[in-house]
């Protein structure tokens, strides 16, 4: 259940991501007052209580996550969100799932179509590739002073499917049904983890050069300067290599 983490490159955008720190917040703030209409509690809302995961890992202070709960928990001035999975081909033919949280389905169904599109790839209808991906739950620790048996132990209990090592730590994975099971006993142990979230993992992979890399990155880049698009997947493969090319251009 130990290994080089697959993640790397489907998750390696959140590094970019928080660089945007305005745009991260809007985003989680959005999830936040969503999440909280069906619940303030986050001990009886799973969603409410990834989304508190999520903005403390932002570094989000606390007051603006308490205004976001209660704003979604009075239900005051809120826009009527609603979750939308978009799927497609980007840039090179690799697969792509975008998930949105959106107030006008036409204006982000409009966004995305067009992010595809001038990157050459295409939107397809609902479906169309997340067969080629597993729904997951990852649970991401630091090393810190976390012990890997009592790590590896506890999550196996609860019902992980898969342990694997990082360079910064250590990865959880578990299916969609055992996800908040997994979650909730490694938080009871070992606290709050740096970050805990449903994932479309990967099938396969498609291992792409410098130049397909750097269309497609630019491609992800536009779709989550959206603020509508919450999470972009997508089932590439970038080599080491490449990625330090790439790197040393921007």
């Amino acid at each position: 259940m130990a290994g080089h983490s697959q993640f790397k490159n489907i998750m390696y955008r959140k590094g970019a991501q928080d660089a945007k720190r305005a745009k991260v917040f809007t985003k989680l703030i959005r999830e936040l007052t969503t999440a909280a209409r069906m619940s303030p509690d986050p001990e009886s809302n799973a969603r409410l209580r990834q989304a508190i995961i999520a903005s403390r890992s932002a570094n989000m202070p606390k007051d603006t996550m308490e205004r976001a709960i209660k704003r979604g928990a009075g239900g005051e001035d809120m826009a009527d969100y609603v979750e939308v999975r978009y799927e497609g081909y980007g840039p090179a033919g690799v697969a792509v799932i975008v998930e949105a949280l959106t107030d006008n389905r036409n204006r982000t169904a409009g966004e995305v179509r067009a992010a595809f599109t001038k990157y050459g790839g295409n939107l397809g209808e609902t479906n169309s590739v997340s067969f080629m991906f597993d729904r997951v739950g990852v649970t991401r620790y630091v090393q810190g002073t976390l012990n890997f048996d009592d790590l590896f132990e506890t999550a196996l209990e609860a019902g992980a499917q898969n342990i694997e090592t990082t360079d910064k730590g250590y990865e959880i994975e578990s299916t969609l049904e055992d996800f908040i099971n997994v979650r909730d006993a490694l938080i009871a142990k070992f606290g709050d983890p740096e970050s805990s979230e449903l994932i479309w993992k990967p099938q396969t992979t498609t291992a792409l050069d410098e130049e397909k890399a750097t269309s497609l990155f630019k491609f992800i880049d536009v779709l989550e300067d959206n603020d509508d698009v919450q999470a972009v997947f997508a089932n590439f493969e970038v080599s080491d290599d490449v990625m330090e090319k790439i790197a040393s251009k921007n």
